[in-house]
């Protein structure tokens, strides 16, 4: 990934640039960061010459002082970027990105850095044709807010599971119109918590509901059977960005986003062989995974690096203030086979975050010196999510003492008490309803831990289901959950029973406020969580 020094331009140079904004060309040829020369303009005789940008602009990954600005040009590009903290982009400067190539399906991206704190940011996206240096795309803008230093409140969403079941964009419903409602919240940035595809769910045109009536959807090639090709998965993720809800949240809200299970196969782990399952004719779950792997790296604003994206790591932290760090779990690569999770000691057989990620995370929390502590969880850590009828696809096993991956948990929350990390919640989706739980350890079967929250949301765009069974082992206590039991599985967006959380921290109090929300932004339950002293 390319990242330069911001070049500042003169008032000359940047109405040369303008000229993009009003919808003509910039008459430039780019020499190097500090000489622009003028070129006889371009003679524009239809808008197929310019680059396009189908797809919007994203961003993503922000910390501190800096944030991954992402786009796709429809052909071989140089990706630029203008950004202000004026809106009417005065004082602009100009970052050179990388070519918008194949190789990456003509994504690329852009870390936009030594970003000053706690300032809108105002941004552009513009494409320059590697054939005709003097043509350039009309720009996309998008807007974020850098972190704070101190002394302003934070306020962000999270959930996850977007377009599965058979649910996808219906424009007579409104599309996706849960982003809309997180997006007029105007949230800091936005947790997706896994699921952010779902491969292994083909989108047929129409479904039929319960009441007779007909749930349209729209549909693409790649979108219409299980994904095995590189472009099917890609497809997958292009299949998202049709939805204008998606592109305007995009836009204007950083995405911090993790992946699990659907974004390859459901329930699938490392050496898993298709078995059963005709629509695959790809039996083989790594070779799966690996395609699924390049095109979530492709198409999320995620940083990482293009000449080895094998060594890009998909668990990471993000500083956000004094106070707040976030860290972000990949409890899908380095897991050991489902299983029925009851082995007596540890093995590789018992990985769920791997050793090395779990030393990573101590090492994390350790050195965290903000308030509150966020760990993002792809899976909850108390429900019982079932693989077939002996297998286990999260942590938990059934009520009892601590068995199979289970001791990697029990090992994480010892240490946490042992060295006294205070403020550390748990954020997590999967399970397609929303849910808070307080685990207690007097009410537990493995009691050496601090008591804690794990807050749970979802689904985004997808079927509604749960609610799921809780296990003991580690003594959460049901305090609220948005769905009766025995729900119908699988509702349709259309019922309103998509959830989604909010998190508050106020700057001056610290203390924080997890609220759950419905479809429309409904508050169906909000706690406030003081900080330990």
């Amino acid at each position: 990934m390319e990242s330069n020094s911001p070049l500042k331009l003169n008032r000359r140079q940047f109405l040369l640039r303008s000229a993009v904004t009003a919808g003509g060309i910039i008459s430039t040829n780019l020499v190097s960061k500090s000489q622009v020369f003028a070129q006889a303009p371009a003679i524009i005789t239809s808008e197929k010459m310019r680059p396009g940008t189908p797809y919007g602009v994203a961003c993503g990954d922000i910390s501190n002082d800096n944030a991954i600005v992402w786009s796709r040009s429809d052909r071989p590009a140089k990706m630029l970027v203008e950004y202000s903290t004026n809106e009417s982009f005065r004082n602009v400067q100009r970052v050179f990105g990388p070519p918008a190539l194949a190789t990456s399906d003509f994504t690329a991206r852009l870390n936009l850095q030594n970003l000053p704190p706690n300032q809108q940011i105002f941004y552009r996206v513009i494409f320059q044709d590697l054939n005709y240096q003097n043509i350039y795309s009309v720009p996309v803008k998008g807007t974020f807010r850098t972190p704070p230093i101190a002394g302003r409140d934070i306020f962000f969403t999270w959930g996850g599971d977007t377009v599965g079941q058979g649910w996808g964009i219906n424009p007579d419903f409104g599309g996706m119109k849960i982003y809309e409602t997180m997006r007029q919240l105007h949230p800091d940035f936005f947790i997706h918590s896994g699921d952010n595809i779902y491969a292994d769910g083909p989108i047929q045109s129409q479904v039929t509901l319960d009441d007779g009536t007909i749930w349209k959807n729209i549909t693409t090639p790649e979108k219409s059977k299980v994904a095995e090709t590189l472009k099917e998965f890609r497809g997958n993720y292009i299949y998202n960005l049709l939805d204008e809800n998606v592109k305007r949240f995009n836009a204007e809200v950083p995405i911090l986003a993790q992946w699990d299970d659907h974004e390859t196969r459901n329930n699938w782990y490392p050496g898993q062989i298709i078995q059963n399952d005709d629509r695959y004719t790809v039996k083989d779950v790594n070779l799966l995974a690996q395609r699924s792997r390049q095109a979530f790296l492709e198409y999320v604003p995620i940083a990482y690096t293009t000449d080895n994206p094998d060594k890009t790591r998909i668990y990471r932290s993000f500083a956000y203030s004094s106070l707040l760090d976030i860290f972000m779990l990949d409890e899908r690569t380095y897991r050991g086979a489902n299983s029925p999770n009851n082995q007596p000691v540890p093995s590789k057989q018992t990985d769920f975050l791997s050793r090395k990620q779990v030393q990573w995370l101590k090492r994390q929390l350790l050195s965290s010196k903000a308030t509150w502590k966020v760990i993002a969880s792809d899976m909850p850590l108390g429900l019982i999510v079932p693989d077939g009828s002996t297998n286990f696809e999260a942590w938990a096993n059934g009520n009892g003492p601590t068995l199979g991956r289970e001791l990697e948990l029990a090992d994480l929350l010892r240490f946490i008490k042992n060295k006294n990390i205070q403020n550390v919640v748990w954020l997590t989706a999967d399970v397609h309803y929303a849910a808070a739980h307080y685990y207690d350890p007097a009410k537990a079967q493995f009691k050496d831990f601090k008591p804690f929250w794990e807050f749970v949301a979802g689904p985004l765009n997808a079927g509604t289901f749960g609610p799921n069974q809780l296990d003991n082992t580690f003594g959460p206590q049901l305090v609220f959950q948005s769905l009766p039991p025995g729900t119908k599985a699988n509702r349709p967006p259309s019922e309103g029973l998509q959830f989604f959380g909010t998190v508050k921290i106020d700057s001056y109090t610290k203390v924080m406020t997890v609220t759950l929300r419905n479809l429309v932004g409904k508050t169906l339950y909000s706690v406030d969580l003081p900080p330990e002293k």
